[in-house]
């Protein structure tokens, strides 16, 4: 049996983590997922390839940052905050 933890107040998880999360988010709106992929010139093929290529990561975490409405909502619907998934966005392209 899995138990799945809150994260505490402070805790932050992985950037590699935030991005999953957040491509998942990205996804759940078809047209969002539309704007991920047109404006970040990935392929659904190079996403499913690519989860866990840094870059990929990047590219996912950049996009949410260079569009604040979707950075706000989304790092809301992770229980983050804009500057933890910008942050990670940095760390990933590093």
């Amino acid at each position: 049996m899995t138990i799945i933890r809150e994260p505490q107040p402070g805790e932050t998880r992985p950037a590699e983590v935030l991005a999953l999360e957040a491509l998942g988010w990205a996804l759940a709106d078809d047209t969002r997922a539309e704007r991920l992929l047109s404006l970040t010139g990935l392929t659904p093929e190079r996403l499913r390839n690519g989860l866990s290529d840094r870059g990929v990561q990047a590219a996912v975490l950049e996009f949410l940052a260079n569009h604040e409405p979707d950075l706000v909502l989304a790092a809301d619907a992770l229980d983050t905050t804009p500057a933890i998934l910008v942050a990670a966005a940095r760390e990933l392209s590093q």
